[in-house]
């Protein structure tokens, strides 16, 4: 569903059925308000990896006072059972990266 920011995001949900103005982050359950969809990083980390061993962690973090809250996100994948350190690309073992994301700039094996 279409967040407040205009983004895609399968943890928020809106009820707009009959007047209804219902919104809610089935991530941040607690914690959320609309204003934190705008930097939430969990749209492009689905857009990047969508897969379906990962889970993700959500928290709300305000840094300092006088900065504004945003949402900060750790993954862990089930299949592996450790935690995701770049959760854009996932961990490595789920699904096999190809050659150029392994560090070999001409897809070669590094390892050969």
């Amino acid at each position: 569903m279409r967040t407040p920011a205009g983004i895609e995001c399968r943890y928020f949900y809106g009820d707009y059925y009959r007047g209804r103005q219902h919104e809610e982050c089935r991530l941040l359950p607690r914690d959320w308000q609309p204003r934190l969809c705008a930097t939430c990083p969990v749209p492009a980390i689905r857009r990047a990896n969508a897969c379906e061993h990962m889970q993700l962690i959500a928290r709300v973090e305000r840094p300092l006072f006088v900065l504004p809250a945003r949402v900060r996100v750790q993954a862990f994948c089930q299949k592996s059972a450790r935690p995701v350190t770049e959760p854009h690309v996932g961990c490595g073992q789920c699904h096999t990266l190809p050659p150029a994301f392994m560090g070999a700039p001409d897809g070669s094996d590094p390892a050969a």
